[in-house]
């Protein structure tokens, strides 16, 4: 039985899925850009630097053991809490913009996290290394059930996938928690005024919608191989 997603030789499903992913993709990412271009214009009112909000942050959440480093590049901006180093980019750590003491603060919001034990976080951080496994070896487990006609390994494969995903449905809330922690930290410290907040904000919000678009396309990815595998089984 001809499987409906081929034709010609093509993959018509892998095809779409691949400018579906793209699109959202593409979008996410120019639209993160351009609220954080618009923003980085205008400076907040109180003249203090991201650097400078972040240490304020920091030991407002009673986070003062957490240092912040300068890093190259343009929002490469994030938070390790191995070496509990807060790493901002050329674009966000001595500007007085909103939009970096907005991204700033961001990173400030998951060293609080880590600091309350914040429990997605630690489950997050539990599925790290089946999720790494899993991005790095799933097509392969999935190829070679293909190529030996073994369909169990190919659901392997699947298997391994879906915990990249669980992975990724997992980062959005620890997210969206860190931007909600920062948006209120920096309206009760008063560091930005209640206007800045909404530049702020938008700059997040479209900063949040790139983990959405790459749950989307997890989730894709994990759909099309799931057909792959059912069509292998059908042989």
């Amino acid at each position: 039985m001809p499987y409906f997603g081929y034709l010609g030789g093509l993959d018509l499903i892998g095809i779409a899925i691949m400018l579906i992913s793209l699109i959202i993709t593409t979008a996410a990412q120019l639209k993160v850009k351009s609220a954080f271009s618009k923003y980085s214009q205008i400076r907040s009112q109180r003249g203090m630097t991201a650097r400078d909000a972040v240490y304020y942050i920091l030991r407002y959440n009673g986070c003062s053991d957490v240092r912040v480093e300068h890093i190259s590049g343009s929002l490469t901006d994030h938070y390790d809490p191995k070496a509990q180093v807060i790493r901002l980019s050329d674009a966000t750590d001595n500007s007085m913009s909103i939009a970096a003491i907005g991204v700033a603060a961001h990173e400030a919001g998951h060293a609080a996290q880590y600091h309350e034990d914040y429990f997605p976080m630690k489950v997050r951080a539990l599925i790290i290394p089946i999720s790494n496994i899993g991005s790095s070896l799933s097509w392969l487990v999935l190829i070679i059930g293909l190529a030996f006609s073994f369909p169990t390994l190919c659901y392997i494969g699947v298997g391994l996938f879906f915990f990249a995903v669980l992975f990724q449905l997992l980062t959005l809330p620890v997210e969206l928690n860190a931007s909600r922690r920062a948006l209120n930290t920096l309206s009760s410290t008063n560091i930005l005024t209640e206007e800045e907040i909404k530049g702020a904000r938008k700059v997040l919000t479209a900063a949040a919608m790139t983990y959405v678009a790459a749950l989307a396309t997890s989730i894709l990815q994990l759909l099309r191989m799931l057909l792959i595998a059912n069509r292998s089984r059908r042989r």
